[in-house]
C-alpha cells in the first residue's frame, strides 16, 4: 500500500515520508539472522535505516505510523528514521484561545502547583471539561513534525508566520500579550525556547565512531591476524585505531563543545513579558512563545528569540548572523489601519521582507529609542531551532553531505581492490586445497589477502593533506569551518564577487553634488558645505535622511550614510529627556547646522544675550519617523519637523530611477536619464534626493502609523549626489590572475547596471574590446507575454568622454553579423538587473543556462537571487566560488562549492570560509591551496593503491610455496615504510601561481587509471623476475635453519644448537620471502617518488625536506639490510643470508624497475591523454561540462548572441526568436 506523502515541500529539506508499522514475524526473524551472523545483520541494519525499516516492519498509511522512513528527495537521497509519538493535549491547534472558552484557572501566585505531573496532564487537568486530543509527532534534526488533519501530512509549526497574519493584526490581535495558560498551551508545540545543542557523552561518540565500517573492518582484520598467530602487527593496527579514534573523538567533542558554548554563551537571559491583562512579568527566555510581547530593556540585551517591533525603535549589532559589524536601525512595524484609510499596504508580514523591523535572535540590541512613557515592544515571532540562529545551528550540526566526484571514486576504488582481493581469495583456496592444507589455514590465510588489499591506514592518509592544507591556509588568514571543502576549491572554475567592499572599497567617498532648480540641473558642486545652502531642502535632506544613531558618543551606522551626512558637516544630537520635553515629546534624534554656517545675525548692544543664543541654535531638524533603507524597494525615507514649524517634511533618496519615478514629473529635469546615465558609466554610484512638505492635518500620532507608500508619493526632485567607490588596489591584479588561469569572473551587486559594467571594465573583468549585451526583460503585462529586450552598451573604447549614450542607436545589423560573430565566445558579456533575472529564471528557463553561460554583470540583485544565481551556474556543472563581505551574501556563500567572506570575524557560521585579509587576494590563494590539497589526495589514493597491491602481490607469490611475509616484516613495511611515507608526502605546498589547467576531479579518470595500473603491471612483472630467478641460481636450495648460502664452505660449521627454536610453522623464512621482502621495500619508496607531483600544482618533492629526508634515511637502512649482514636485525626480521652477487642482482632489479616506473609515469604524464583516447577510440573528445556542450552548440548558432534592438518573446514553447527589432531607449 503506497502512500508517499512530501513534508517540508519546496524548502531546502524537502522528504518523502512513508509510514511502517513493526512485524512481529518479521521481528523474530531479524533475531534469528543476528544470532546466525554473530552479529553482523545487526550492524547491517544500523548502517541501512532503510533496510532496517523494511526488515522489522510492514507498510501502512502514514496517519497510522509508528515508524516512518524519510528519504531526502534532493541528489544524495539520504535516509532517515523516526519514531511516532503521541502527546495528549487540550486541542490540536497552537493558535486556539482556550481562555476564552473557559475560565478555569489553577495558577496560585504564578506558581504552578502540580510539579509532579507533565505540562500536558498539568493543562489537561486545568481544563478538566475538555476531551483531550491525541496528537501524533515525530522529531527530525531538532524539529518536531505533527500530524495535521486537515493537510493529512506532518507539519512543522513554525511560529506566528503559520498564521499568516497581515502587519496591521500583528497590532491588534498579537499586541495584548499572552495569558499564561496560553503560554503554556503553546509551549506543548512549540516546546522550550532554547537552542540547545546536546554534547553528547564520549561513550555515545565512541560507539557511534567504532561502528564505522571501516572500524568494524579493522576489527575483523585483528581477530584474524590473532588467530594466525601475527600478534604483533595485531597490537600495532590496534594502537593506530585507538589514536585515529581518540584524535576522531576529541575533534568531534571539542566541535560540539565549541558549538554549544557559541549558542548558549547568551541563549538563555531574563524578559520581561506583557501579560494579556496589562501586567507586566519577569520570566526566563525559556517560557517565551509565538505571541509573547516581550519589552526590549533601553540598555540593550540578547535576542534570545525572532521578534516584530511594535513599538520604539533599536539599534542592533547584527554581525553574529551576517558579518556585517556595522550597527542596523530597526523601527516599528507600520500598522496600515491606523494610518490613513485603505489596506493596499497591508501585506502579510514575513521575517525576510520585514526584516528592518524584525529583531534577530542571536543579535545584539545596543539601545533602543522610544518616546516618553512608552516601552519599546516586539511580540514573539519565533523561538528555538525555527529562529534564524536556530536555522543557522541546525545547517552546522546536520550539514548536507559533501558531493564531490573524489570522494565517489575513492569508493569504487576500493570495490575494484576487494574484486581484486576476492580473485586473490579464490587463487588461495584453490591452491591450499591442491596442496592438502589444514582447513583451519585456508580460512585464515585466504581471508588475510582481504585485508591486505584494503589499506587499514586510508582514511587517516587521505586526511592527512587536507589536515596540513588548513593549516597553511590558517597560516595567510583564511579560517575554514568545513574542511571536506578544500579539495572541492582546487576545482573552481568560476568566482562570483560582490563589489562594494569586495572588489571595490568599502567606504565610498563624495564627489560632488549635483543639484536641481527649476526643473534643470545646475552645474556639479563639489561641496554642499556652503553657508549659501545651509537652509536649503536639499543640504537638510542629506543630513536628515539617515539612519545614522550616536553609540557612546560615536556617530555610527552604514557607511554611506555616514560619509553624506559628514559632508554635511551637520552636528547630531540624541534628545535628553529634557529635549523631549521641550519638543512635544516626539524627537528623539536632532540635527543642527554648525554655527559657523548659519547667517551671522547682528546684534545690537541693548539685545538681551539669552534671545540671542535662542537665535543661534534656532535652526534644527527633529526626526520623526524613519522608514529604514530597503534593498527590496532601493530607498529610505524620513518624516522630519523643523523647529518652529507647523508642518512636517518628508525627505527621500535612494537609487535614481526609484527617486524620480516617485516624483512629480514636472520636477524632474528632462536630461535626468542621460545625465544620470553619464555617471553610471564613469563608475560612480550615484544617490538621488526628493522632498515634499506633509499635510498639515498630518499629526505625530497619524505618522507614527502611516504606509510609507502614502508618504513617499508626489515628491519634488532635489538633485543627485555622486560617490566614488574606488577600486581596491589588488583588485585588477587578482583577476587578471584568475583569467589567465582560465578561471570565469562574474559580478553579483546590488548597485546600479551601468555602475557595476563601468567598474567591470575598470578591474579588466570586462576587456576594453569586448562587447557588453543588456538583457532587459520584462514581465507579462496586458495579456502580452514576457519579452527581452537586447541592447548593446557603450564600448569605450570607441567614445571620449563624452561619448554617444547608447551604442545600439549608432550599429547598423550588418556591422554586427559581420564583424562580431567571428569570435563569438570571447566577444561578448551579459549583463541583466535583478528584475530582468527575475523574469528570465520564471519565463524563459531554456535561456537561463546560455545567459549565464557569458552573463559578466549581475546588477541590483536581491540576497535571493544571488543563490538563485550560484545555483543557476550550478546546473551548468560549473564549480562556482563566492566572494563576498558576509552582509547580504549568506545564502549564496553557503550554496557555493566555495564560500569565502571577507570578515573580521575568525570564523563566520555564514560562509565554509573566512579571509582575515579584507580584499580579494585570498581567492587565488584558496584555489592554489585547494588545488594542491586535491593533488596530495590523488598521490596518497594511488600510493595507497600501490601499496596495497605490491604487498598483495608478494603474499600471492608466497602462497603458492606455502610461505608468506613475517609479522615483523609486515611490521617494517606499515609502520616504519607506509606510515611515515604517507604523512609526509602530504606535505608539499601549493605552488606559486595559478595555472591554466586544472587538476583532474575524480580519481576514474582515463590517465590517473593509465598511471596507476602502468605501475602495478612494473612492479608484478619485477617482483615475479625476482621470485622466479632467486630458484635458478646455482647456490638454491630449500632453506633450513642449517642453511648458510653467504659462506657455502663454512655451514658445516654452523651451530645447531638452537635449531629446534628456529622451526618455522608458517615457512617464513625462505630465500623467495627475503628477495621479495627486499624488493617490495624498495618498490614502495620508488612508487611514492613518482606519484609525489610537484609542478604545476605543488612545489616539487625536493622541497619537502621532510619527505627527503624520510625517503633518503629508508634507502639507506635498506641498503644497509642488504649489504651488511647483522643477525639480530636478520633474526628480528625473519630474513635469511643470500650471497653478495644475489644482493648485487637484487640491487639491478630495483634499480631497473626505478628506471622503468619514472620513465613509465613521466611518458603517462606526457601523453596519457592521448593513450587513453587511442586506445578507446575517441578521436573527437565530447565535453562531460555542460557549459562547455552550450558552448561549441552556441557557437555555431547563427542566432546567438542575440542583436541589438531586437527582442525576444516568452512563446509557448520558449525558444529565443528574435523577430520583432524594437530600439530600446536608454533606461
Amino acid at each position: 500500500m503506497e502512500d508517499l506523502k512530501i513534508v517540508n515541500k519546496g524548502l531546502e529539506d524537502e522528504m518523502e515520508i512513508g509510514g511502517y508499522r513493526l512485524c512481529r514475524w518479521k521481528l523474530a526473524l531479524v533475531g534469528v539472522g543476528v544470532v546466525c551472523t554473530g552479529g553482523f545483520l545487526l550492524l547491517l541494519l544500523y548502517w541501512m535505516p532503510e533496510w532496517c525499516v523494511k526488515a522489522t516492519c510492514t507498510r501502512t498509511t502514514v496517519k497510522e505510523a509508528e515508524m516512518v522512513l524519510l528519504q531526502s528527495t534532493d541528489e544524495f537521497k539520504r535516509w532517515f528514521l523516526a519514531k511516532v509519538r503521541v502527546m495528549l493535549a487540550p486541542g490540536r491547534d497552537p493558535f486556539d484561545d482556550l481562555d476564552s472558552q473557559t475560565t478555569s484557572t489553577s495558577v496560585a501566585n504564578g506558581h504552578t502547583t502540580h510539579n509532579s505531573q507533565s505540562p500536558a496532564q498539568e493543562l489537561i487537568h486545568k481544563y478538566a471539561e475538555y476531551q483531550p486530543v491525541q496528537i501524533r509527532y515525530f522529531t527530525l534534526h531538532s524539529t518536531k513534525y505533527y500530524w495535521s488533519d486537515t493537510s493529512q501530512n506532518f507539519e512543522v509549526f513554525t511560529g506566528l508566520e503559520d498564521l499568516e497574519v497581515t502587519c496591521s493584526t500583528v497590532h491588534s490581535k498579537h499586541s495584548a500579550g499572552l495569558s499564561r495558560n496560553q503560554q503554556e498551551y503553546r509551549r506543548l508545540f512549540f516546546g522550550v525556547n532554547e537552542i540547545a545543542v546536546k554534547v553528547p557523552s564520549v561513550f555515545k561518540l565512541l560507539i557511534k565512531e567504532v561502528l564505522n565500517p571501516f572500524y568494524i573492518f579493522q576489527l575483523f582484520s585483528v581477530i584474524l591476524w590473532s588467530a594466525d598467530e601475527y600478534y604483533y602487527y595485531a597490537a600495532a593496527i590496534v594502537f593506530m585505531s585507538v589514536i585515529s579514534i581518540a584524535t576522531s573523538l576529541y575533534t568531534i567533542k571539542k566541535q560540539y563543545v565549541m558549538l554549544h558554548d557559541m549558542v548558549a554563551a547568551h541563549s538563555i537571559v531574563r524578559v520581561s513579558v506583557i501579560r494579556a491583562n496589562n501586567e507586566i512579568e519577569e520570566a526566563m527566555s525559556t517560557d517565551l512563545v509565538p505571541g509573547d510581547v516581550m519589552v526590549i530593556p533601553s540598555n540593550g540585551t540578547i535576542m534570545p528569540c525572532d521578534a516584530v517591533l511594535i513599538s520604539g525603535t533599536c539599534i542592533v549589532n547584527e554581525s553574529m548572523l551576517t558579518g556585517e559589524s556595522v550597527p542596523v536601525t530597526k523601527t516599528n512595524l507600520p500598522n496600515p489601519r491606523q494610518g490613513e484609510k485603505g489596506d493596499e499596504g497591508d501585506g502579510f508580514y514575513c521575517t525576510e521582507e520585514h526584516k528592518r523591523h524584525t529583531l534577530f535572535c542571536g543579535t545584539n540590541v545596543i539601545q533602543t529609542r522610544f518616546y516618553s512613557g512608552e516601552l519599546v515592544k516586539a511580540v514573539v515571532v519565533r523561538t528555538g531551532f525555527s529562529t534564524a540562529k536556530g536555522q543557522l545551528v541546525r545547517s552546522i550540526l546536520y550539514p548536507k553531505p559533501t558531493d564531490f566526484k573524489l570522494y565517489r571514486d575513492a569508493s569504487l576504488f576500493l570495490l575494484c581492490l576487494v574484486a581484486v582481493a576476492g580473485i586473490g581469495f579464490i587463487y588461495s583456496i584453490v591452491l591450499s586445497i591442491m596442496n592438502q592444507v589444514p582447513a583451519k589455514t585456508i580460512i585464515i590465510e585466504s581471508l588475510d589477502i582481504i585485508t591486505i588489499t584494503v589499506p587499514p591506514a586510508l582514511p587517516a592518509a587521505m586526511t592527512a593533506g587536507i589536515v596540513y592544507a588548513q593549516r597553511r591556509l590558517k597560516r595567510i588568514g583564511i579560517f575554514c569551518i568545513s574542511p571536506q571543502r578544500i579539495n572541492i576549491c582546487g576545482q573552481l572554475n568560476l568566482v562570483c564577487f560582490d563589489k562594494t567592499g569586495t572588489l571595490t572599497e568599502d567606504g565610498l567617498d563624495l564627489w560632488g553634488v549635483q543639484r536641481v532648480e527649476n526643473k534643470s540641473f545646475l552645474l556639479s558642486e563639489e561641496n554642499p558645505y556652503k553657508e549659501s545652502l545651509v537652509k536649503s531642502s536639499f543640504v537638510a535632506c542629506m543630513a536628515a535622511c539617515h539612519s545614522l544613531t550616536k553609540i557612546e558618543g560615536q556617530i555610527s551606522g552604514d557607511p554611506l550614510d555616514l560619509k553624506m551626512f559628514e559632508a554635511t558637516g551637520w552636528i547630531l544630537e540624541e534628545a535628553t529627556e529634557e529635549e523631549t520635553a521641550l519638543h512635544n515629546r516626539i524627537m528623539p534624534t536632532v540635527v543642527r547646522p554648525p554655527k559657523q554656517l548659519l547667517p551671522e545675525p547682528i546684534v545690537s548692544p541693548d539685545q538681551d544675550m539669552e534671545l540671542y543664543e535662542l537665535s543661534q541654535t534656532g535652526y534644527e531638524i527633529g526626526i520623526v519617523r524613519q522608514f529604514p533603507f530597503s534593498s527590496a524597494l532601493q530607498r529610505m525615507c524620513v518624516v522630519t519637523r523643523t523647529l518652529g514649524e507647523k508642518r512636517m517634511d518628508a525627505f527621500l533618496k535612494g537609487a535614481p530611477e526609484v527617486v524620480a519615478s516617485l516624483c512629480k514629473k514636472d520636477s524632474v529635469p528632462e536630461d535626468f536619464a542621460e545625465v544620470l546615465e553619464d555617471y553610471t558609466k564613469q563608475g560612480f554610484r550615484v544617490i538621488a534626493l526628493a522632498h515634499r512638505r506633509l499635510e498639515s492635518k498630518l499629526t505625530w500620532h497619524k505618522v507614527q502609523n502611516v504606509n510609507r507608500d502614502h508618504i513617499e508619493a508626489n515628491m519634488e526632485f532635489l538633485g543627485l549626489i555622486i560617490m566614488q567607490n574606488k577600486l581596491k588596489p589588488e583588485t585588477p591584479g587578482v583577476l587578471e590572475d584568475l583569467r589567465r588561469a582560465n578561471i570565469r569572473t562574474v559580478m553579483v551587486t546590488g548597485d546600479n547596471m551601468l555602475t557595476a559594467i563601468s567598474v567591470a571594465r575598470d578591474c579588466g573583468m570586462i576587456p576594453p574590446e569586448d562587447r557588453v549585451i543588456i538583457a532587459d526583460a520584462l514581465p507579462p503585462k496586458d495579456g502580452q507575454a514576457a519579452k527581452i529586450n537586447w541592447r548593446y552598451a557603450d564600448n569605450p573604447t570607441k567614445n571620449s568622454t563624452k561619448a554617444p549614450r547608447l551604442e545600439e542607436v549608432e550599429i547598423s545589423l550588418e556591422d554586427v553579423t559581420q564583424g562580431d560573430e567571428l569570435k563569438p565566445q570571447e566577444s561578448y558579456h551579459f549583463a541583466m538587473s535583478g528584475k530582468a533575472f527575475a523574469v528570465i529564471t520564471e519565463h524563459f528557463q531554456d535561456l537561463l543556462p546560455k545567459l549565464v553561460l557569458h552573463g559578466t554583470v549581475f546588477a541590483r540583485m536581491a540576497p535571493d537571487q544571488k543563490t538563485q544565481l550560484v545555483e543557476a551556474l550550478q546546473s551548468v556543472d560549473y564549480f562556482v566560488g563566492m566572494c563576498g563581505d558576509g552582509a547580504n551574501d549568506c545564502g549564496a556563500l553557503k550554496r557555493a562549492h566555495g564560500g569565502i567572506s571577507l570578515s573580521e570575524l575568525e570564523a563566520s557560521v555564514a560562509s565554509p570560509f573566512t579571509s582575515r585579509t579584507p580584499n580579494i587576494s585570498c581567492v587565488p590563494n584558496l584555489i592554489r591551496e585547494g588545488r594542491a590539497a586535491l593533488i596530495t589526495s590523488f598521490c596518497v589514493f594511488k600510493f595507497m593503491a600501490l601499496y596495497s597491491i605490491i604487498q598483495y602481490i608478494s603474499v600471492t607469490l608466497l602462497y603458492s610455496i606455502l610461505s608468506n611475509l613475517g609479522d615483523f616484516q609486515f611490521l617494517f613495511i606499515d609502520i616504519a615504510i607506509i606510515l611515515i611515507i604517507v604523512f609526509t608526502m602530504s606535505l608539499n605546498p601549493a605552488w606559486k601561481e595559478l595555472v591554466p589547467r586544472r587538476p583532474p576531479s575524480g580519481l576514474i579518470s582515463g590517465p590517473l587509471l593509465f598511471s596507476v595500473l602502468t605501475q602495478i603491471l612494473i612492479c608484478f612483472g619485477f617482483q615475479t623476475l625476482a621470485f622466479l630467478w632467486v630458484s635458478q641460481q646455482s647456490w638454491y636450495n630449500r632453506w633450513t635453519p642449517s642453511s648458510d648460502a653467504c659462506n657455502l664452505t663454512s655451514s658445516s660449521n654452523i651451530s645447531v644448537e638452537h635449531n629446534d627454536t628456529e622451526l618455522d610453522d608458517h615457512n617464513i623464512k625462505n630465500y623467495e620471502n627475503t628477495t621479495l621482502f627486499y624488493v617490495s621495500s624498495f618498490q614502495y619508496l620508488i612508487v611514492a617518488i613518482v606519484f609525489s607531483k610537484g609542478k604545476p600544482f605543488r612545489q616539487p618533492s625536493y622541497k619537502n625536506w621532510p619527505f627527503v629526508l624520510s625517503a633518503c634515511s629508508l634507502y639507506a637502512f635498506l641498503l644497509f639490510l642488504l649489504f651488511y649482514r647483522n643477525s639480530a636485525i636478520d633474526d628480528f626480521l625473519e630474513i635469511v643470508c643470500v650471497p653478495m652477487e644475489w644482493r648485487l642482482t637484487i640491487l639491478l632489479i630495483i634499480f631497473l624497475n626505478a628506471v622503468v616506473s619514472i620513465f613509465v609515469e613521466g611518458s603517462v604524464d606526457l601523453w596519457g591523454h592521448r593513450c587513453v583516447s587511442w586506445l578507446t577510440c575517441q578521436r573527437r573528445k565530447v565535453p562531460k561540462a555542460r557549459y562547455m556542450h552550450l558552448a561549441q552548440e552556441l557557437s555555431v548558432d547563427p542566432d546567438w548572441p542575440p542583436k541589438p534592438k531586437t527582442t525576444t518573446e516568452a512563446k509557448p514553447p520558449p525558444r529565443p526568436e528574435n523577430g520583432s527589432y524594437q530600439i530600446i531607449p536608454a533606461s
